[in-house]
């Protein structure tokens, strides 16, 4: 292994022991940060694009939509969101891995925005899932109010979207400013 390869590598030589079989706790942790940030990504993509699509459905078509879209956000993104910072302090913690460095830094700040985006859209996702719940029920249904929070729902999602495509860059590239 040359220099680089252990500049990238980020994890201590260190293995334990269970069981009569060889297991690094530091590639498990990793691999579970990787896949949660893989789930956290695209659950949101993939609601998100859900979601979006049924805007010129029926009824019915979107309120199938709206509820699939909460049930997802705390099926598979709210753990995905618990994970990642657990993990990453893990790794941060026991991979050597400088906690004042630019690129964790930057990191945690754009998580911080995406997860600020991503708080008050599942607000808005069961705000809207209830008002369409009303309306199929024959109750008071304001079509501007619902489409005021789409089009905020939607603009939310950038900023989250864009936050996380850099954070995977980041964890990728680790630049060294």
């Amino acid at each position: 292994m040359n220099a680089y390869e252990g500049q990238l590598s980020c994890r201590p030589p260190e293995t334990t022991k269970r069981l009569g079989t060889t297991i690094d706790a530091y590639l498990v942790i990793k691999a579970v940060h990787i896949l949660s940030a893989t789930v956290l990504f695209g659950t949101g993509l993939g609601i998100a694009f859900f979601f979006w699509s049924a805007r010129q459905s029926d009824d019915h078509a979107r309120l199938f939509a709206a509820r699939t879209t909460v049930r997802a956000d705390f099926l598979f993104t709210l753990p995905a969101v618990v994970l990642q910072p657990l993990t990453g302090v893990w790794l941060i913690a026991n991979g050597g891995i400088d906690p004042t460095a630019a690129w964790i830094l930057l990191s945690l700040g754009l998580y911080a925005v995406a997860g600020l985006c991503w708080i008050p859209v599942v607000w808005l996702q069961i705000k809207m899932k209830t008002m369409l719940e009303s309306k199929l029920s024959g109750r008071n249904f304001d079509h501007e109010e619902y489409e005021r929070l789409r089009r905020l729902w939607f603009l939310l999602g950038w900023p989250a979207f864009l936050g996380l495509v850099a954070v995977f860059w980041l964890m990728v590239a680790k630049p060294n400013w």
